[in-house]
């Protein structure tokens, strides 16, 4: 039996494609959705080992989706895709617990190669932009090395708020809560004298923390 997956794209053409790649390569699709509350339904339905899904459709975008699906089933391994190479959706798919990223432009092979690692629950290759984003999001570095006025916490939670994470992100990535992921913002936010999370994020892209 092949390993079973549910395809969520809201463009038919790439749903097809999709379906063509997989026949010969021992991936069964058990259910096909177009949008992210589909994606949502179909995978509580079928419980696939593994969910291929594209960040933007309508109703529910997929990073949205993503979420939901961690809470209620996240023994299902997920696979984002984008035609977009945007840091903030890799950042966002990493916080959230997707297993690998990919692009639209991503070679057959390596589409078919990425969803049966994630099936096995291996990581993502190590030339991936996702494990890129993910170790500097896990690195705590030191601020004290070039005169930044925050804690080793502190800057790893700017390098997520840079990325454009929201505060439950932050948290789940991190793994604190919510309420302590807010005290870490406004400690940043006054030490910088920035006067918005915008305004923090753009001196973190001028210090190339992103």
């Amino acid at each position: 039996m092949g390993i079973k997956v549910v395809i969520a794209d809201d463009q038919e053409v790439v749903r097809k494609g999709l379906a063509s790649l997989f026949e010969n390569a021992d991936i069964e699709i058990v259910a096909e959705a177009k949008t992210g509350n589909e994606a949502v339904s179909k995978t509580l339905k079928h419980k696939p080992a593994v969910l291929l899904m594209d960040v933007m459709m309508s109703e529910t975008d997929g990073l949205d989706a993503l979420e939901k699906i961690r809470n209620k089933a996240p023994n299902v391994k997920v696979v984002m895709m984008s035609a977009h190479d945007n840091p903030t959706y890799v950042a966002r798919s990493v916080a959230l617990g997707a297993e690998a990223f990919l692009l639209k432009d991503t070679s057959g092979q390596d589409i078919v190669a990425a969803v049966k690692r994630a099936a096995r629950g291996e990581a993502a290759v190590a030339d991936t932009r996702m494990i890129e984003i993910k170790a500097r999001l896990a690195t705590r570095l030191d601020p004290s090395e070039d005169g930044v006025p925050l804690t080793k916490r502190e800057y790893q939670v700017l390098r997520h708020l840079a990325y454009g994470l929201s505060n439950r992100e932050i948290g789940r990535s991190l793994k604190i809560s919510i309420e302590t992921v807010k005290e870490h913002v406004q400690n940043i936010l006054r030490k910088l004298d920035a006067a918005d999370r915008t305004e923090a994020a753009v001196w973190a892209v001028k210090r190339g923390l992103v």
